[in-house]
């Protein structure tokens, strides 16, 4: 080992000695020491809480001591001391290990055994471009040879497609918006109507009916009085007949008459009232230019009550028509070719949207029917994507219409490409507009403009200012808005720019931008990360856009370069330095070419994907087996994959796979995959949905395909009391009645908790714990009571405002002041009169190192109380049925459980849910109906008080329940959800006696540690069956998951104040704490994926409401009938065609059977007399 070395310049010596570390974290630090297992091993490291200070860490006794070095004014380096102490100084590190060398010199023992660092060899940093040649890529040029995107016309969808007739259709679909402009301009002509009506009535001969459709469509837009009696007037037309045929033709032509004559004015003078009613002041440039969302129409199917077809007959057709611009909903009824039952609501007039959980493609809508009462009717769309795009259009009605001055939720769009160094094509709208394969989105909304558009690109060797503005021309193209660039970051030929839309732009604030390296030895650009943070209005953002080590077999180097980011990017609030960057923000997004590989054969990997079934290939992607390990992305989430993989393409086609290069040093091989990914990691209780995640292909210059997705996410204003700031009588507090803690520490120290929050003027601390205890060598418990911690005062009281606030916690240790954990609460669920309970994990520098819980609440007065419902609460979920969700598990979409947004399970809605067909509720009624939930009395299964936070749940829409009362295939299998080496407590199949519902400390069986194995197994414990997904998975880098799998069984002790459960209870599952389930999401993909069939998840009381309304006899979907008729075959085609349920099947011709696809006459037959015995027996009586 080193000497004393004197004299040097360098703090270090003339060379860095090898018992220095470096950056060494301190958890890793202790596992070194672990292995060396000697009393007196000791290595010096970094600080983690003061730059340019070191920490010495001795072991002893198998508690690992840690000791401040500290620089002082001159330079000098001394290990700090008791207060009164005299420090001995030292020019440098090697002189200062020199002294304690020697005995009895003040430590807890002498320095014996150095512990020496792992050098890596140099050859393991070389990391250049897959495809490129061998050396690094230079960095970006001054100027580039690339032109800005071209125009790129999207595909007009054929009239009828929407569902409006011709007429209605070409005027409000392009035209209309320019009459619009012209009456605002002072025009007193709508030369774009009269060319329509001119227009159409040339074909006035054969097309008469659809004519006057049309106008009356267009009459109930501009007109409502009057639109009713021309409806009358139409249908008396129709219902005449025979020897009237002649008579009818004439009154048809009467009626048209009336109409074109009138139909101009009416709208003349409608346009000219909406331009008077806006307001005075002329809009700013940016907005005046900008698109009009033309008004879309949606064919959808009434879901009725079986007893209300008694009253109205076969089942009904109806048309959504929604217009944006002009905050009005169409509701009408069609019958044959003319339209009747028609009702417009405005947007002040529709209550609330309720999705159906189960049933992906039904909505319930509650309108306000009069004063205080509302109606509820449940409609069945053509799919779940024309469901998803009507919600958003009137999402973006009720934010376009509302009278909030500042938006309550935003769209983001985000996307990622690696460009493969040559310049992009003409035109990439493919890429903003999210068409492709995948997860893409609706066509109606594609159009629509995003509030934020991130760009992040890898191998670019576009100069910065020419690729913004080829992305603002080319947003400018497509949305008619003048996109405002408010960050561009590069690193080389990484970069990532951020537009926002012109409306937006004095709502971002605090912009910070950042850069790390982690090419050859962390010095070169090459590969890397650039980010950017800001402020909306009071919601944080952060942005990380990443190009990681290439290589299939360089799994480890990329998880080093995923950690290194984490730690070293420098941005959010300076004051949040002891949390990484996961969590300083409420929105984290990372996206970028992540390198990762797929572990399987390339002749598989390409079977597989000619067949598009990419689940096996998810089950070995390197990304979702390190994430499932905990080694990267922790607590971070993933949409579902449903595209193939993006790389590695032939340039100028997407047909084929190259994964073969000739190279100097022999054959490379590159397999198909997922390297380009978007992953995004949010506060608990926060609003985020995403909407889209799919990639281009049409796009074909790079060996990559671009990748996108888009987000509705929810954003807080910058609050400003209505009432002032709080006198004394009316602050609000956050009281903490306990706090208990078990990290994974062999130090033995004490700690205190730093509390932070935007909320609070200045962060607070908590005095050292007042109780410790640990029968394991790695992992410590540490509690506070309610005298050790400190009352926080925020700086407002009122509810809305601290309902979207949240708590940050540090746990950090006297000796050192460093972090062993970090978490976040979310206040909103601690808000009342009584304590509530949280339970969640604590991390340190991207790894999991232990778990927190205690009682809390936050008290309002009573003054400060008033709140209103926000834009993205007025769409929830209703739990339609009393199974678990089918279709595809949600687990993979929401990994990390305390991140998922409880907003669709913070809204009861059962009474809404009791509402009929034409139930009447009062708005009071329905207010009320949203209460948190609890869970439901007598179900033993459920533990009532087991850290029942909302914020905490498995599945989106599933309550905080035991994973015991869970449906077994949405759980981890018990052989496989580990990897070799996870330590997991034998759960026993029934209690013989009561007994608490956390054992005690002293009950848990803990092997004692070795030398050779910091975390033996013992005979309490058992290894999971059968060795994990990836390579290595039982060595001891892997202890990642054993060590928190520890920490919660340490941690499932009685905790203060709650009750042991009920002895008839089920006990929790192996490594499942009750009521929350930690490690319920960690695996990915899900162990049994399920196929997801809208029809096979329809069930009698999801299509009906009732459990006798079945009109088959034991079947209660499409699929089930097929399936037992042996034609299971045919259920995708009927189901595309919209022959979804069974009752609309007893319309079907044998025409729409072929054009289904069943074009054997035999089947048909079978089908067709199938569907007429069942009406048979519908008909016949019910016997008694």
């Amino acid at each position: 080992m080193a000497g004393g070395g004197g004299g040097g310049i360098s703090p270090l010596g003339p060379a860095p000695p090898m018992w220095y570390h470096r950056d060494l974290s301190r958890a890793a630090a202790e596992e070194l020491l672990a292995r060396a297992g000697r009393d007196g091993s000791f290595l010096v490291r970094d600080s983690e809480s003061v730059n340019g200070a070191y920490a010495l860490c001795v072991l002893f006794q198998k508690h690992v001591h840690t000791y401040r070095i500290l620089p002082d004014d001159e330079g000098f380096l001394a290990v700090q001391t008791s207060q009164g102490v005299q420090p001995k100084r030292f020019k440098t590190l090697p002189e200062l290990v020199s002294l304690y060398l020697q005995p009895s010199q003040g430590l807890v023992t002498t320095l014996l055994y150095a512990v020496d660092r792992e050098e890596t060899a140099i050859s393991d940093d070389r990391d250049y471009s897959d495809g490129e040649d061998e050396k690094p890529p230079l960095p970006p040029r001054s100027a580039s040879t690339s032109t800005p995107p071209g125009p790129d016309t999207p595909t007009e969808s054929a009239p009828a497609a929407n569902g409006l007739s011709t007429i209605s259709h070409e005027y409000l679909k392009g035209s209309y918006a320019l009459d619009l402009e012209a009456v605002k301009q002072g025009a007193c002509a709508l030369p774009h109507l009269n060319k329509t009506l001119v227009s159409s009535c040339k074909r006035l001969n054969g097309e008469v009916d659809k004519v006057l459709s049309g106008l009356e469509i267009l009459s109930k837009v501009f007109d409502q009085q009057s639109a009713f009696m021309v409806s009358k007037m139409i249908q008396q037309s129709v219902n005449q007949g025979g020897d009237q045929e002649l008579e009818n033709l004439v009154t048809k032509l009467a009626i048209l008459k009336d109409l074109l004559s009138s139909i101009e004015k009416k709208a003349l003078k409608a346009l000219q009232d909406m331009s008077l009613s806006s307001p005075c002041s002329p809009p700013p440039l940016s907005m005046r230019h900008s698109k009009a969302i033309p008004v879309q129409a949606f064919e959808v199917k009434l879901d009725v009550y079986l007893t209300e077809l008694t009253k109205i007959g076969k089942s009904q057709k109806y048309t959504l028509s929604v217009d944006v611009e002009g905050g009005r909903l169409v509701v009408m009824k069609k019958v044959k070719d003319s339209q009747e039952d028609w009702t417009t609501f405005t947007h002040d007039k529709i209550r609330q949207l309720i999705k159906s959980q189960r049933v992906q493609n039904k909505l319930g809508i509650v309108f306000e029917k009069e004063k205080d009462k509302s109606q509820r009717k449940d409609f069945i769309f053509a799919s779940a994507k024309k469901r998803e795009a009507f919600c958003q259009l009137l999402q973006l009605m009720k934010n376009k219409h509302s009278n909030q001055d500042e938006p309550d939720m935003i769209s983001i769009f985000i996307g990622t490409w690696n460009m493969g160094s040559v310049p992009s094509p003409k035109s990439v709208a493919s890429w903003v507009l999210c068409r492709g394969l995948g997860k893409t989105l609706d066509e109606m909304t594609v159009t629509i403009p995003h509030d934020l558009y991130v760009f992040g690109s890898q191998e670019n060797s576009v100069c910065d200012r020419e690729w913004v503005e080829s992305l603002r021309a080319m947003l400018k193209e497509q949305t008619e808005l003048d996109y405002k660039p408010i960050a561009v970051q590069t690193l080389w030929n990484i970069k990532i720019a951020v537009l926002v839309k012109p409306e937006h732009e004095n709502r971002i604030s605090h912009v910070g931008m950042s850069s790390v390296k982690t090419g050859i030895a962390n010095t070169l650009g090459n590969k890397g990360a650039v980010g950017v943070s800001f402020m909306f209005n009071g919601t944080s953002f952060g942005f990380v856009n990443c190009h990681l080590t290439s290589g299939n077999e360089k799994i480890a180097r990329r998880n080093q370069n995923y950690l290194d980011i984490l730690r070293l990017l420098s941005l959010g609030d300076k004051q949040l330095s002891s949390f990484d960057i996961s969590l300083r923000f409420t929105h984290l997004f990372w996206l970028g070419d992540l390198n990762y590989r797929l572990d399987m054969d390339i002749q598989e990997i390409l079977n597989y994907i000619n067949r598009k079934e990419f689940d096996p290939l998810l089950k070995v992607d390197q990304l979702n087996l390190e994430r499932e390990k905990n080694k990267v992305f922790l607590r971070f989430a993933e949409e579902e994959i449903s595209f193939p993989p993006t790389y590695r393409y032939e340039r100028g086609s997407r047909d084929t796979y190259v994964w073969q290069k000739q190279k100097a040093t022999g054959m490379r091989t590159n397999v198909p995959s997922w390297c380009d990914r978007i992953l995004w990691k949010s506060y608990p209780e926060t609003h985020i949905v995403c909407n889209s995640y799919g990639c281009t292909d049409d796009i074909v210059t790079s060996d990559h395909s671009p990748v996108f997705a888009t987000f509705e996410v929810g954003v807080t204003s910058q609050f400003v009391s209505k009432k002032g700031l709080p006198k004394s009588s009316e602050q609000a507090y956050i009281e903490f009645e306990s706090i208990e803690a078990i990290v994974k520490t062999a130090s033995r120290t004490k700690f205190f908790i730093e509390f932070y929050s935007t909320c609070l003027e200045e962060f607070k601390k908590s005095y050292e714990n007042d109780s410790q205890s640990s029968d394991n060598v790695n992992f410590l418990r540490v509690g506070w009571s309610n005298k050790q911690l400190t009352t926080l005062k925020p700086l407002l009281s009122e509810i809305e405002y601290l309902q979207d606030q949240h708590l940050l916690l540090t746990v950090k240790s006297l000796d050192g002041y460093e972090s062993y954990g970090e978490c976040v609460l979310a206040l909103k669920s601690m808000i009342g009169s009584t304590a509530q309970q949280f339970h969640t994990y604590l991390s340190h520098r991207g790894e999991e190192t232990g778990n927190i819980r205690g009682s809390m609440r936050v008290r309002v007065p009573s003054e400060r109380m008033g709140t209103r419902e926000r834009l993205y609460e007025w769409i929830s979920v209703d739990k339609d049925d009393t199974g678990g969700p089918k279709g595809k598990s949600t687990l993979v979409t929401r990994v990390g459980h305390e991140y998922v947004k409880p907003s669709v399970v913070r809204k009861q809605l059962g009474e809404l849910g009791k509402l009929s067909e034409e139930g009447e509720r009062t708005s009071k009624e329905e207010t009320a109906a949203r209460p948190k939930q609890d869970a439901p009395d007598g179900d033993p299964s459920i533990s009532k008080n087991s850290y029942n936070n909302p914020a905490y749940y498995i599945l989106e829409g599933v309550p905080n329940q035991s994973a015991a009362a869970l449906s077994p295939e949405l759980l981890p299998s018990p052989t496989s959800a580990n990897p070799q080496g996870a330590l997991e407590m034998v759960a026993e199949a029934t209690f013989p006696k009561p007994r608490p519902l956390y054992p005690d400390l002293a009950e848990v069986r803990i092997p004692a540690a070795s030398p050779a194995a910091p975390l033996a197994l013992g005979e309490g414990f058992r290894r999971g069956g059968g060795p994990g997904p990836g390579p290595g998975s039982g060595a001891l880098d892997d202890q990642s998951c054993s060590v928190l799998q520890m920490a919660k069984t340490l941690s499932e002790s009685e905790f203060p104040g709650q009750p042991p459960r009920a002895p008839s209870a089920p006990p929790p599952l192996r490594g499942q704490p009750m009521g929350i389930g930690l490690d319920a999401c960690r695996t990915f993909p899900p162990r049994n994926p399920i196929t997801e069939s809208i029809a096979e998840d329809m069930p009698e009381e999801a299509l009906w409401g009732s459990s006798s309304s079945s009109l088959s006899v034991g079947e209660s979907s499409v699929g089930e009938w097929l399936q037992r008729l042996g034609l299971e075959r045919y259920e995708q085609g009927l189901l595309h065609n919209g022959w979804d349920d069974l009752e609309f099947l007893s319309d079907i011709t044998e025409e729409d059977l072929e054009e289904a696809g069943v074009l054997d006459p035999a089947h048909k037959r079978i089908l067709l007399e199938s569907l007429r015995q069942q009406q048979q027996q519908q008909q016949q009586p019910p016997q008694k």
